[in-house]
């Protein structure tokens, strides 16, 4: 499952249904996740990939602190 905090919503998406598959790096991610959500690429640049444990991605704004 990929789990994506953009824009103020949350969307949880099948990893076959954008096309994610095991070992892809972070950059190719987003360009898959940005093309879901119809937004240039660039627009991800600032968020990051979260790996779980249980093998699903959470793709979020970089959390800055303090």
């Amino acid at each position: 499952m990929v789990h994506i905090r953009y824009a103020g919503r949350s969307l949880d998406i099948r990893e076959k249904d954008i096309e994610i598959t095991a070992g892809m790096n972070d950059n190719d991610i987003k360009a898959r996740v940005a093309h879901h959500l119809d937004v240039a690429p660039d627009r991800l640049r600032g968020y990051i990939v979260d790996r779980a444990p249980n093998g699903n991605l959470i793709i979020r704004p970089e959390a800055v602190y303090g």
